[in-house]
C-alpha cells in the first residue's frame, strides 16, 4: 500500500472509531469520510461494506489495549500500570458499545475476529494484575478473571451524558479495592 493511501486508510479508521463512539454504528459513512479529510470513494476503496470499516476499529481499539498493557507495565510502577491500563479500559468499552449492534451480527456470522483477538485482553490485563501482585502493589489474591468480569460490567451501566466520568469513577472504587489489604513491596532478603 502506498504511503498516502496508508494515511488514509488510517485516519478513516480513526475518524470511524471515533464517531462510533460518539454516535454509534449508523453514524454517516460520508461524515466520517470527511472527518477523516478524505472522500466517500476513498473511504469505500479500502472498506466497501460498514461491517470490513467496524471490524478493522474493533480489531484496532483490541491492539490498542494489549499494546497500552505492554508500554505502561514497561513505564510505570505495576499498580499505576495497572490502574491506568484500566482506565483505557473505559475507552474500549465505549467503542465497543457504540459498535455493540454491529458486532453481535459480526459474531452471529462466525467472523473469524472474534478467534484472533478473543484471548489478547484477558492475556494483557493477567499480565498486569500478577506483575502487581507480584510487586505487592494489590491483594495478592486478585484473580485477572474477576477483574476482568467487574471491568465488564461497565459496558452494562445506563448510558447517559456522564456515562464516562460514572465508569471512570467506579474504575477508580475498582483499583482502591485492589490495592486495600496489599502487602506492599517486600524487603530484599541479605
Amino acid at each position: 500500500m502506498r504511503a498516502d493511501a496508508r494515511r488514509n486508510r488510517e485516519r478513516l479508521v480513526a475518524a470511524a472509531a471515533l464517531a462510533f463512539q460518539s454516535e454509534g454504528v449508523d453514524t454517516s459513512l460520508e461524515a466520517i469520510a470527511r472527518a477523516a479529510g478524505v472522500g466517500i470513494g476513498t473511504l469505500y476503496r479500502h472498506f466497501p461494506t460498514r461491517e470490513a470499516l467496524i471490524e478493522i476499529v474493533y480489531r484496532r481499539e483490541v491492539e490498542t489495549l494489549v499494546v497500552a498493557a505492554q508500554e505502561l507495565a514497561r513505564d510505570l510502577p505495576a499498580d499505576e500500570a495497572l490502574a491506568q491500563w484500566m482506565q483505557r479500559f473505559v475507552d474500549y468499552i465505549a467503542a465497543k458499545r457504540g459498535m455493540g449492534d454491529s458486532l453481535k451480527i459480526l459474531f452471529e456470522s462466525k467472523s473469524p475476529l472474534f478467534a484472533e483477538v478473543g484471548g489478547l485482553i484477558p492475556s494483557a490485563l493477567k499480565s498486569l494484575v500478577e506483575r502487581a501482585a507480584e510487586a505487592g502493589a494489590i491483594r495478592p489474591d486478585a484473580d485477572s478473571g474477576d477483574v476482568l468480569h467487574a471491568l465488564s460490567s461497565i459496558y452494562a451501566a445506563s448510558s447517559g451524558p456522564d456515562w464516562r466520568d460514572r465508569s471512570r469513577r467506579l474504575v477508580q472504587l475498582l483499583m482502591d479495592g485492589l490495592r486495600y489489604g496489599a502487602p506492599g513491596p517486600s524487603a530484599p532478603t541479605a
